[in-house]
């Protein structure tokens, strides 16, 4: 008997930054154990270096991520949809079952802090509820 792992879809409007690091985060703590989308409502052309960066620090990977589309079938395809930030917007299609769940994230240049700390305190942050998020995963599969 095979077991359906969940699937979850990180959304943000670039997808060169906060979601690809959610993604890669959550690749890294849950493994196999997830199954795991990352895309933008209006996606760039690169990922962020410094974003990549951040996550290296922390033993996870998104050096090979390249800027996606959200698309209404990747929509349909997954379980939870989480949208990173207060800019991008997903609107339900039709045959789509996931809820859709805003991650209000901390945003350090807002106080004033850049460069490779700025994104330290992101990747740190999204961690959290990356590690939230995978708990209740493995709650409601159980």
């Amino acid at each position: 008997m095979t077991t359906k792992h969940p699937a979850v879809l990180f959304v943000c409007v670039k997808n060169g930054g906060k979601s690809q690091m959610a993604a890669a985060l959550m690749r890294h703590h849950a493994g196999d154990a997830v199954e795991v989308h990352s895309a933008g409502t209006r996606p760039g052309s690169a990922i962020n270096a410094q974003s990549a960066e951040a996550i290296a620090e922390v033993g996870a990977d998104m050096s090979s991520a390249v800027p996606q589309l959200v698309t209404p079938e990747l929509l349909r395809s997954v379980d939870q949809v989480i949208v990173i930030g207060g800019e991008a917007v997903i609107e339900p299609v039709d045959g789509m079952t996931a809820p859709v769940t805003t991650w209000h994230t901390d945003e350090p240049s807002q106080r004033g802090i850049d460069g490779m700390e700025r994104m330290r305190l992101v990747r740190d942050d999204i961690d959290t509820h990356v590690r939230a998020l995978l708990t209740d995963l493995n709650h409601s599969s159980n």
